[in-house]
């Protein structure tokens, strides 16, 4: 059992709520039972080390099995040993240390996706993760984090995504005008989630949320620059009917998900 809550092992693993050391290593840190046993059962051979807590493991039955099916040793930690490697308060006696994975953009448009979320400059990591969690819900083929939106494998990316990111392809990194050209020589249609936008109910009556699309979601708070507004084929937002102020990013862009996966599904069932 590990106990030395100052131990190079314990440091390594801490580190990695640091975006330096993830570059670095090519790993992430995963917290909590939810996300171990998603990995566990989608994508077991990305975790190298699993570390938690007897008691931890003992409620928690079935992702002592999962890590057997998989061949992954667990290693016991204290519960000071587990706090100090957490980026999180309550890691709830589980902490994994997984590979990255990231997709190509190249190989999402290959697949021929039919609907996909495009993430531009989305600074907030909720937000980032909620999203990934919305698509892989209404069952989006992708996510693509272009350059300035936040750590695909920033530790409260991972948790907002609750074990989302290992079950959809999610590309890092890439230029968004690189990412339009690519989709539209996919055959999707480029929609701009923005305020500017026409009301959603327009896009809905006129059938364009039926065909394959590409969502372009924004900054929380500035929204889409004019010049990649420029970029889209249409521009659509989200109506507020009562006396919000405004819509949270994820919820608004869950809205828009969904719009879609409906959409396509009454296309094709019609």
């Amino acid at each position: 059992m590990l106990e030395n809550p100052r131990s190079p092992r314990v440091r390594a693993v801490a580190k990695l709520a640091k975006k330096a050391a993830r570059v670095e290593s090519g790993l992430f840190l995963l917290e909590g039972p939810q996300a171990v046993a998603e990995a566990l059962t989608f994508r077991p051979q990305l975790v190298i080390e699993l570390f938690a807590t007897p008691s931890a493991l003992e409620r928690y039955g079935e992702i002592a099995d999962a890590a057997a099916a998989a061949d992954v040793e667990v290693e016991f930690v204290t519960e000071e040993v587990l706090d100090s490697m957490a980026d999180t308060v309550t890691p709830q006696g589980f902490i994994a240390v997984c590979r990255q994975f990231p997709t190509a953009v190249k190989d999402v448009f290959a697949a021929g996706p039919k609907l996909v979320a495009i993430l531009e400059e989305v600074r907030d990591p909720g937000n980032a993760g909620t999203i990934v969690r919305a698509a892989d819900a209404a069952g989006a083929d992708a996510v693509i984090f272009t350059g300035r939106t936040v750590d695909l494998y920033n530790p409260k990316v991972v948790r907002s995504s609750t074990g989302s990111i290992f079950h959809l392809p999610v590309a890092i990194g890439a230029e968004l005008e690189d990412v339009l050209v690519r989709a539209r020589a996919a055959g999707l249609t480029v929609l701009a989630a923005d305020v500017k936008g026409d009301d959603l109910l327009a896009a809905r009556n006129d059938g364009v949320l039926a065909g394959p699309t590409a969502w372009l979601f924004g900054n929380e708070a500035r929204g889409l620059p004019a010049e990649q507004i420029e970029l889209a084929d249409r521009v659509v937002t989200v109506p507020i009917y009562g006396h919000a102020e405004s819509m949270n990013l994820a919820t608004a862009a869950s809205v828009c998900l969904y719009e879609s996966a409906f959409a396509q599904r009454s296309a094709h069932h019609g």
